[in-house]
């Protein structure tokens, strides 16, 4: 039914990862194979190409869905639908900058003070020259095949590059000026595909099992038994995404009690919730969280 294109380079690990843990485990015959299959009815075909192409793509109609950045998707003006952000990138689940970055030493402390005429070097030519223009300053702009920070002051006086923590152009000597965009990546798809009913139930299920993959990460269950006469004192001590489950034990015994709580508290939590008189406590890793 749904020709998919996934992104392939720095996105790739982390995006092949996702889809395994959704239980849409993407096969192909090497690492370097560029078509793969997924076992599932809704997914006929699964391409593996550079994000920097995907948007442009699936407008094209090539492809019913893919996921891209929203930098790629401003860059190439391409007409999609999103479905909405997948919260997750190569390191980590922030999101990625563009960013307007100059030499530390530089008497520029934001975009309003770059003279006419500087030199700009960025991997993203058509979102810097329409950035530049809107702020009514004529650039000369220089496409970038990589290792863009390495280019200022020698080469170009601005670079306009993408950023995840910033350390990159710290240590470059570099300091940022000016975000031009905020960019997750996106699960996308082509406007006729997304129209068609059957089609755009098969890609909104697909993105529902992505989303609680997401959700589930860093998350655990816990589980306990808990008495009558410290169960008010439990609820107290314990963390949930909404109200904890309780319910009652056998013959009265005590009560039940699960909850969904945050991965990097659980070494704190438990010993506590042992201390408020909880028994029986199990931790237990989750896959998905479907809302």
């Amino acid at each position: 039914m749904l020709k998919l294109v996934l992104p392939k380079g720095s996105l790739e690990k982390s995006t092949l990862a996702l889809f395994e843990g959704a239980d849409l485990g993407v096969n192909r015959n090497s690492s370097v194979d560029y078509r793969a299959t997924i076992d599932d009815p809704r997914i006929d075909e699964v391409r593996i190409l550079r994000p920097q192409e995907i948007a442009g793509y699936v407008a094209e109609g090539m492809f019913d869905l893919g996921i891209t950045g929203r930098d790629w998707i401003e860059e190439t003006s391409s007409d999609v639908v999103s479905l909405g952000q997948l919260h997750y990138s190569k390191a980590t689940a922030r999101p990625v900058r563009i960013v307007v970055a100059v030499p530390e030493d530089s008497p520029w402390e934001s975009v309003a003070d770059l003279p006419s005429g500087v030199r700009v070097s960025s991997e993203y030519p058509e979102l810097t020259r329409r950035f530049f223009a809107e702020k009514g300053i004529e650039a000369d702009i220089r496409l970038s095949y990589g290792a863009t920070e390495a280019k200022a002051p020698d080469i170009v006086d601005v670079v306009v590059d993408l950023t995840e923590t910033g350390r990159a152009l710290r240590v470059a000597g570099l300091k940022i000026i000016e975000t031009m965009l905020t960019s997750f990546t996106e699960l996308v798809a082509n406007p006729e595909a997304a129209a068609d009913p059957e089609k755009r139930h098969a890609m909104e299920q697909i993105h529902r099992l992505l989303q609680g993959t997401l959700e589930a990460r860093g998350k655990v269950l816990v589980k306990m038994n808990v008495s009558a006469e410290d169960l008010n004192r439990i609820m107290e001590i314990i963390p949930s995404m909404k109200a904890p489950t309780v319910n009652e034990l056998y013959q009265g015994s005590g009560f039940a009690v699960e909850t969904v709580v945050a991965k990097n508290v659980i070494n704190v939590l438990i010993p506590e919730l042992r201390d408020g008189g909880a028994t029986d406590i199990l931790e237990i890793p989750l896959s998905k969280i479907v809302h």
